[in-house]
């Protein structure tokens, strides 16, 4: 798609990620924790814009860019590997819209990364398959492979083995994802999870297995956070399809079964807590 900011050649979005599930099986050695979880994303998030430049920089604005470093950036990382790995040495001019709340379980900087390398794997003409980006992306965090895809998958291991649901039948459901704006630790919700195995996802078509499955760590998180209670009592009152939190929060979101219908939900929302982000869309 073609930029829209002033000298830009050409942008792509970093889909907001939800977790249909995530079961959380045990702690590993490295601090990262196996895990089984439904990946689904909506067809809205952040962009990413590119034009040419020396070297590899990035500017940064946005509702949410405010405490972001240009220059520490997972954006800059993912950009810095795909440029040695290919042997790149032409330079890009990276320019990031921060319409994603930071640290609030819907991808975020995974997403922003596996953007950028979507985004430089076309503006750099390398031609590389979703597969070969998602192996290049691994070092870069557990959702960033999920988030190069941005089609609906079930993650295993830490997140990154991943199998493609094809034909799913998500197709045509929205979603409205709704954050108190208070950011929280992944790692510090991780710590809070009482470390108790309580069983893989189910066999099935997608949606079953998302309803009937659970998030893990939203216990933990609503300890830390306790107006998620709030959010997702309020999301239950306009009986979706389903709602939980995401990821390790603190955005939680319900599915339904038209954009209408989110919409609709949304505002009621923005009229009972005033404190709140909101975002709708369709299930890519």
């Amino acid at each position: 798609m073609s930029g829209s900011i002033s000298g830009m050649t050409d942008s792509e979005t970093a889909y907001a990620k939800i977790n249909l599930a995530l079961h959380v099986r045990k702690r590993l050695p490295d601090g990262y924790h196996q895990i089984e979880t439904i990946f689904a994303f909506l067809d809205h998030g952040d962009l990413i814009s590119v034009a040419p430049g020396e070297g590899v920089r990035l500017e940064i604005d946005g509702r949410f860019a405010g405490g972001l470093s240009s220059t520490d950036n997972l954006v800059v990382q993912a950009a810095r590997r795909l440029a040695d790995l290919s042997g790149v040495s032409q330079g890009a001019r990276l320019h990031l819209d921060k319409r994603l709340p930071v640290a609030s379980g819907i991808g975020g900087g995974s997403a922003d990364a596996a953007a950028a390398l979507r985004l430089l794997n076309r503006f750099w003409g390398l031609d590389l398959s979703l597969a070969a980006l998602a192996d290049i992306a691994k070092p870069l965090g557990a959702d960033v492979p999920a988030c190069i895809h941005s089609e609906t998958c079930r993650g295993t291991g830490i997140g990154q083995d991943l199998a493609m649901i094809s034909g799913d039948d998500l197709q045509g459901y929205a979603a409205l994802l709704i954050n108190p704006l208070v950011a929280v630790s992944t790692a510090e919700i991780f710590a809070a999870w009482d470390g108790v195995d309580r069983g893989g996802l189910g066999e099935g078509r997608v949606m079953e297995v998302a309803r009937n499955g659970r998030n893990d760590l939203q216990k933990p998180a609503i300890a830390l956070v306790p107006i998620l209670t709030d959010m997702l009592q309020l999301l239950d009152a306009y009986q979706p399809v389903m709602a939980k939190m995401s990821g390790s929060g603190a955005t939680c979101f319900a599915l339904f079964d038209t954009l209408d219908a989110a919409v609709e939900a949304e505002h009621h929302c923005r009229k009972t807590i005033s404190e709140i982000w909101t975002m709708t869309g369709e299930i890519r």
